[in-house]
């Protein structure tokens, strides 16, 4: 098969930005505080909000979907990695949104955040949604809803195949009767999904609750007391794929959805020899020499592949070289280097600044998760 020639362009942007249907849009709340301890070592050094998805931080994704909702003024509660998230996201210009900071002084839970938000939202309504969070077909839709029903709030719901991993909702006739967090002995199938829609009566809630027996305060004791104090409270399964990416199997698999989505499009410099096929994206300043590129795949800015063997579902972000090897299914962040592996690296996240070399023995199987400039030897 000939190489694909670039012809230039750039991804689609995933959302579209629809306008409000006349009333005072809704202020926003991202939550990115978390520590991310289940990515670890990643998160020893990273926030686990910009691990890159697609070659784009997990955050944006959320900033992108309450742009294209209409919520321009949001604010993002940051803890111990506020300073490379404020680098990251800046003043929200970039969106055309307005980004307020809100430091939480530790992660005391989902509630907590809530509570310490309200000097920013006010008395206003607003939609909450987790960092860490992928809504493949965005918020719009319930945003629309909230505005048009007018209920005290709006959860999002999903049917998983592990609920006690999640806040468990239980619904009898089509209304939520019972939230639960983690429980060991799950009522039903669907969890909170990481957007939630309130009006300021959450305010009212997260004032009176407790920390649960880990010392946090937790959204579903909030959202039961609207229910014990007969508040609407209006479930909505959805009916895409969502994800929460806190763990790395959930994170390779959110990749696998969204490069599944993008199409193909080459800004960089594909010689001869190389291959690329289905839907791959080449950015601007990437070369791939004497290589393949099996998409669907994204090869980042000013990363070099060379004599190597890039599978289905891979994202290579920024700065990268890949030499002599072969990889699939896996993330690879900026400025790392894969040198000279001749076993199939699968199913891995690799930080940044890694070096991943061979020496002379050649190991049987490769499987990696790698905090940031690490550097592994093969023998």
């Amino acid at each position: 098969m000939a190489a694909n020639r670039c012809a230039g362009g750039r991804v689609a942007a995933r959302y579209r930005t629809i306008p409000s249907d006349g009333e005072d849009p809704l202020k926003g709340l991202i939550l990115s505080g978390g520590l991310g301890t289940r990515l670890r070592p990643i998160t020893h050094t990273s926030a686990k909000q910009l691990v890159p998805i697609a070659n784009k931080p997990i955050l944006f994704y959320g900033l992108e979907a309450m742009v294209a909702a209409g919520v321009t003024d949001i604010g993002l509660i940051v803890g111990e990695t506020e300073e490379e998230i404020r680098a990251a996201v800046g003043d929200g210009g970039r969106w055309k949104a307005k980004v307020t900071y809100i430091r939480q002084a530790a992660p005391l839970g989902l509630a907590h955040a809530v509570k310490i938000a309200e000097p920013f939202i006010g008395r206003e309504n607003f939609v909450m949604y987790l960092g860490d969070n992928l809504v493949r077909d965005g918020i719009t839709s319930f945003v629309r809803r909230f505005e048009q029903s007018k209920p005290d709030s709006m959860i999002l719901l999903a049917h998983v195949p592990q609920p006690e991993l999640f806040g468990v909702a239980e619904l009898l006739d089509g209304q939520v009767v019972r939230l639960e967090e983690k429980p060991e002995q799950p009522k039903s199938d669907l969890v909170l999904v990481g957007v939630y829609l309130f009006t300021p009566m959450i305010f009212d809630a997260v004032k009176a609750i407790t920390p649960s027996e880990r010392g946090e305060l937790e959204i579903t004791d909030a959202i039961q007391w609207l229910l014990d104090h007969d508040a609407n409270v209006e479930p909505h399964v959805i009916d895409g794929w969502w994800k929460d990416t806190g763990r790395l199997e959930d994170m390779l698999e959110a990749n696998r959805f969204v490069l599944d989505t993008m199409e193909a499009s080459c800004a960089g410099r594909v010689d001869e020899s190389s291959k690329l096929v289905g839907k791959v994206i080449v950015e601007a300043g990437a070369e791939i020499c004497n290589s393949t590129i099996r998409g669907p795949a994204i090869i980042g800015e000013r990363s070099q592949i060379v004599n190597s063997y890039i599978g289905p579902f891979t994202s290579i972000y920024h700065g990268c070289e890949i030499r002599n090897s072969e990889l699939e299914h896996s993330i690879v962040l900026e400025n790392s280097k894969i040198l000279d592996v001749s076993t199939k690296i699968e199913d891995s996240l690799i930080g940044k600044e890694v070096v991943i070399r061979r020496t002379e023995e050649l190991p049987k199987a490769l499987r990696f998760m790698l905090g940031d400039r690490s550097e592994v030897q093969l023998t």
